[in-house]
């Protein structure tokens, strides 16, 4: 594959859903890119009312206590998403920023008064992730190799193409995060061996299992929940906090959502402090003010078995994925040699040590799980533009869902099951369903439910001007290809006639071409 002559640096961006992270190989080593603080990991937070333009990172995150109306969180857990999913209903439940839908039928965020796709809210923490790796390089920056929840679906990975092209980056792979984590720890071993990638972020999970042998790279089977990660803790542990103040003060608080903001950013803080000790005191002054203008504090005390009480179910979701995972990939967790911790929620003792008792041997610890992600991206990215002599991996990922069309009576006929290796291609014949019928509907799903109503549907189109014959005697050939990034390219040809209709599936919950096109930025200063 070709891809456009280099004007600048290309780099591998991690776009988490809570934190982002901008890497690069420089001298055949990938260096991962601080600010000025000397912070190696960016809030993924976009913050509004600073004149024209946005705040991104650790600057917004300071917004979002006294202005969390304002500030944009999790964008990532909406982009590519329906709006009547129970996803999205849940972040509108838990967000104080607004979400609605738009006229497209799409999902919006709503920050004073207008309106912005998730994708142009990830498209400014592209930006300034993009910002922070041309200050550090003194280059410019223009292509990247973005990553992505092993389990996105297909719109979701569009959907994050759309948010490179407004950030004006050439996306030059979209690439699953445990694919790219396996890539930065197998990185000049040259050792055969099998390991699991276990990646709990911010929003989501994924666990792959992968056979490395030298710079060969397999993914045998991926499994995920892309609504599972960091912010569920967060959320489960701001829940317990909300009861206990209003057991407290008696005070009907419970759908006010600045004292939601409030006990989420406490019970993030409760997290990390867990992380490394036994016990935490949480204190959030001026938690509540009364109409009357008296002020309520909240203060309590969590210790770590606590703690793991109120999370230990997201954590056996998890292993749940797992058994899916290891099921499909027909191996045992004897036969895994090593283990991969991914993503800010490994670092917890609860999650590790669990980690370690479902494969039976403690994880390797020998990655940094903020930033070998980014690592891996930006080794492929200096793959794709022919950098180096030494880069010559060669990956092979799977599609992580199950891909086919429906059927008369509402079935899913899958044409590519999941965890076949991609780039890959599959045709099937079908014919018609009634006497003259002139068209064809092809609807493309995305899922492992026989009921097409159950799984995501990706987009559709109409074969028209079929001749007209007695049902099944037209026969329409459909071919599904799925390319090196998962996305779905759709044919089908009138067998009879010779008349074909191609697509490439456009993110249903996504922007149209010209709708990218016109909310790229040019120049904002970030």
């Amino acid at each position: 594959m070709g891809y456009p002559a280099r004007m600048g640096v290309a780099v591998g961006i991690d776009l988490g859903t809570s934190n982002s992270c901008v890497a690069a190989m420089r001298h055949g080593e990938p260096v991962v890119f601080a600010d000025q603080e000397g912070r190696r990991t960016q809030p993924s937070i976009v913050a509004f009312g600073y004149g024209k333009s946005a705040v991104v990172g650790w600057r917004a995150r300071r917004q979002l206590l006294y202005a969390p109306e304002s500030t944009v969180i999790s964008a990532k857990r909406l982009i590519g998403r329906r709006p009547n999913s129970e996803e999205v209903r849940r972040m509108k439940a838990q967000s104080a920023f607004g979400i609605t839908e738009g006229e497209g039928g799409d999902v919006k965020v709503r920050v004073q008064g207008k309106l912005f796709s998730p994708a142009e809210i990830s498209a400014h923490v592209l930006v300034h992730m993009k910002k922070l790796a041309e200050a550090a390089l003194g280059e410019t920056v223009d292509q990247a190799v973005i990553t992505v929840p092993a389990y996105f679906n297909d719109n979701q990975r569009q959907a994050t193409r759309d948010a490179a092209t407004i950030a004006g980056l050439d996306c030059l792979r979209i690439l699953n995060e445990p694919t790219a984590a396996a890539l930065a720890y197998g990185f000049k071993q040259g050792r055969r061996q099998h390991i699991a990638v276990y990646d709990l972020g911010g929003g989501t999970f994924d666990i792959s299992i992968l056979r490395i042998d030298d710079d060969f790279f397999e993914v045998i089977a991926t499994a995920g929940d892309t609504f599972l990660g960091g912010d569920d803790f967060d959320y489960v542990a701001a829940d317990e906090f909300l009861k206990l103040f209003i057991k407290q003060t008696g005070l009907d608080v419970a759908e006010n959502r600045t004292v939601k903001m409030k006990l989420r950013e406490a019970a993030e803080r409760a997290k990390v402090a867990l992380s490394t000790g036994d016990a935490v005191e949480v204190a959030v002054p001026a938690l509540y003010r009364t109409p009357e203008g008296k002020e309520y504090d909240f203060a309590v005390t969590v210790d770590r078995q606590t703690y793991a009480h109120w999370v230990m179910p997201l954590v056996q979701r998890t292993f749940e994925v797992c058994e899916d995972a290891m099921k499909a990939a027909n191996m045992s967790t004897r036969q895994i040699d090593h283990v991969l911790l991914v993503g800010g929620m490994t670092r917890f003792p609860l999650v590790r040590d669990s980690v370690g008792g479902f494969f039976g041997r403690p994880p390797n610890a020998s990655v940094n799980p903020d930033e070998v992600v980014a690592i891996g991206a930006a080794i492929q990215a200096d793959a794709l533009t022919n950098q180096s002599e030494g880069s010559t991996s060669v990956l092979l990922d799977v599609t992580p869902q199950s891909l086919g069309v429906r059927t008369v009576g509402g079935y899913c006929e899958v044409l590519i099951p999941r965890n076949t290796a991609i780039p890959t291609e599959s045709t099937k014949v079908f014919h018609t369903a009634f006497d003259n019928q002139e068209e064809v509907r092809i609807s493309v799903f995305q899922g492992e439910s026989r009921m097409a109503e159950d799984n995501e549907l990706l987009g559709e189109f109409v074969l028209d001007g079929l001749p007209h014959k007695p049902r099944g005697q037209v026969r329409v050939r459909v071919t599904f290809e799925i390319d090196n990034d998962g996305i779905v390219h759709v044919r089908a040809v009138d067998s009879a006639l010779g008349q074909e209709r191609e697509i490439r599936i456009e993110a249903r919950s996504g922007l149209s071409v010209e709708e990218v096109r016109s909310a790229r930025f040019d120049d904002i200063d970030f």
